[in-house]
């Protein structure tokens, strides 16, 4: 390693130029991007035609489908807005790196299409905007969720914050963990789930695909997340107490019990072979393995009771085109799931 990657660091790199990304260091962040730059997708190559029949027809859902798709779409709209103020307004300022800067514009052009695609759907489904764009503000289950993640963010929006103290990264690390880790990690599973549960019972196909879309780039957002934060903790290793590990443990805790009572709230009764008791099992086996991932202890044991989840992750690189006018990844098939 060069004398200047050994003085890189994630935060605080006084001799770091912004400007120039040669050398590397963190190679990770950079096939995140690559990762990123392969699953390049937008919303209007997918036709929401059969979506809008489906929608407009009086016995083509039920009143609980209905109801699940407008809890998705209503929670997702908000949240994603949530996750690119973050990036942009927040975690970039404090992450001197270059290349991780990189990954986090590539991110958050993403986010932009992921907002895109909920107003496609809505025009789509001629849905009503201040409903939908409204429902973090009036259902108690998405207020909730998007409440907490906001609090846990506080630290980093502060605009007097630097990450100049053992305690002030500290707090850096414990917001990114509310961000990437239960925002990106665990706040969209059970949506996940239920959504691509529609479209393999073949319902709200072009909504689905698109969830499925998301679902991949949100696989890379969350790997960069954890990445970023295992590379701050290794940087600073003074901060990882028994105290503060706890911590971190607890809000993802806290974070499965409010995914959970959304579950709850969108699946009043069981449809699809969901049932929301089912859907919280699927979110605490996720929230294992995000403990896992930023190397904390699993605290569950629940199995995974959607195997077909890792199945329909993975998208097909070949689309009859009077089907879908979606078209193939360049590089569909170098993520693993």
């Amino acid at each position: 390693m060069s004398d200047e990657n050994k003085k890189k660091t994630i935060l605080n790199c006084s001799s770091t130029d912004p400007n120039k990304i040669f050398p590397m260091k963190y190679k990770w962040a950079r096939q995140h991007y690559k990762d990123g730059v392969a699953n390049n997708w937008v919303p209007e190559e997918v036709s929401m035609q059969r979506d809008i029949e489906l929608w407009k027809s009086r016995d083509g859902l039920s009143e609980d489908e209905r109801r699940m798709v407008m809890w998705n779409l209503g929670f997702f709209s908000t949240a994603e807005s949530l996750t690119a103020n973050n990036i942009v307004l927040a975690i970039y300022r404090h992450v001197t790196n270059p290349e991780c800067r990189q990954y986090m514009l590539r991110q958050a052009y993403e986010e932009a299409v992921h907002t895109e695609t909920f107003i496609y759907c809505c025009d789509s489904l001629n849905l009503d905007p201040e409903e939908v764009y409204n429902m973090y503000e009036t259902i108690p289950s998405i207020h909730e969720k998007d409440e907490f993640v906001v609090k846990m963010t506080e630290s980093i929006f502060d605009p007097e914050f630097k990450t100049d103290s053992t305690e002030n990264v500290q707090k850096f690390v414990h917001d990114l963990v509310g961000y990437y880790v239960i925002m990106e990690g665990i706040f969209f599973y059970a949506g996940f789930a239920m959504m691509l549960s529609m479209l393999r019972n073949n319902k709200m196909v072009g909504v689905g695909e698109q969830f499925q879309y998301i679902l991949r780039d949100e696989s890379v957002h969350l790997s960069f997340g954890s990445d970023l934060i295992n590379e701050i903790v290794k940087e600073n290793p003074e901060i990882w107490t028994d105290e503060f590990k706890a911590t971190i443990a607890e809000n993802i805790k806290k974070a499965v019990e409010l995914e959970c009572a959304y579950a709850d709230d969108a699946l009043p009764r069981g449809i699809l072979g969901l049932r929301p008791d089912v859907v919280s099992q699927y979110v605490r086996h996720v929230a294992d393995r995000r403990l896992e991932r930023i190397n904390l202890k699993p605290v569950y044991g629940d199995e995974n009771p959607f195997p077909w989840m890792s199945e329909i992750i993975d998208l097909s690189k070949e689309k009859n085109f009077f089907e879908s006018r979606v078209t193939e990844y360049q590089q569909g098939g170098s993520l693993g799931w």
